[in-house]
């Protein structure tokens, strides 16, 4: 009788890891097609930035596009790094305007990912991270303080904001709450990212590597922060 019981579970269980996969194998041809029309010159970058501006010269309105959608996609792509994008931001954009480029299209990519968190649940989730990793995760489990905690991991820099992102979702946090936390918290980091590109194609260079080091030294503060407040949340879990 019991197994009777839980066949409608699992049947349900495997239509959501489904329809997660597909959801997932959606949002990579949607990357691609995005990266293969408009993409490539932004993601390279790294190795000739000067190619950025002259594309933002070219294409002043799809250069912007292409920007908003990289961001977003690479945060519903969680193992895509976002630092280089946001330093290329500051080099093509300058420093304000490459802050809002960046801040639209990760707001964009966070809702997205917060919506279809709640929609399929832990197994879209656990399609990009181990159970494992998720169960580590004891900070957001308080909903006493859910919101400011999570404010909190997203202001700092060194914090695993892709993984936490996901996990957002699976929270009590309602969807006007996360529209706030994920864009305005995360200011500053894109902000210190943009400023470092800026300063980087004009030739600023004592600025930059300035800029960098206190970013990282925030970036380990940030780190070990984390980890001591998750380590407190797992304590009272014992």
């Amino acid at each position: 009788m019991r197994q009777a019981d839980n066949e409608p579970k699992d049947k349900k269980l495997r239509n959501m890891r489904i329809a997660a996969l597909v959801l997932v194998a959606g949002l990579i041809l949607s990357s691609l097609l995005i990266y293969f029309i408009w993409g490539r010159p932004l993601i390279e970058f790294a190795s000739n930035p000067d190619e950025v501006r002259s594309f933002k010269t070219t294409n002043p309105i799809g250069s912007r596009i292409a920007y908003v959608l990289l961001m977003a996609i690479q945060v519903i792509i969680a193992i895509i790094p976002g630092e280089p994008l946001e330093i290329g931001a500051g080099y093509a954009f300058g420093a304000i305007e490459g802050t809002l480029l960046c801040l639209a299209g990760i707001t964009l990519g966070a809702v997205l990912v917060f919506l279809a968190v709640k929609k399929y649940g832990r197994p879209l989730v656990e399609l990009f991270f181990p159970a494992s990793k998720i169960d580590s995760i004891r900070i957001l489990q308080n909903p006493r303080k859910l919101n400011s905690i999570a404010f909190i991991i997203f202001l700092i820099p060194g914090t695993p904001k892709d993984l936490l992102t996901y996990l957002a979702g699976l929270t009590s946090i309602t969807l006007r709450d996360w529209f706030f936390i994920t864009s305005v918290a995360r200011l500053p980091s894109v902000l210190t990212s943009t400023i470092a590109g800026d300063a980087l194609q004009s030739g600023q260079y004592g600025t930059a590597f300035i800029v960098f080091a206190a970013t990282a030294f925030l970036a380990l503060v940030g780190f070990l922060v984390w980890r001591k407040m998750n380590q407190q949340q797992d304590d009272r879990h014992v």
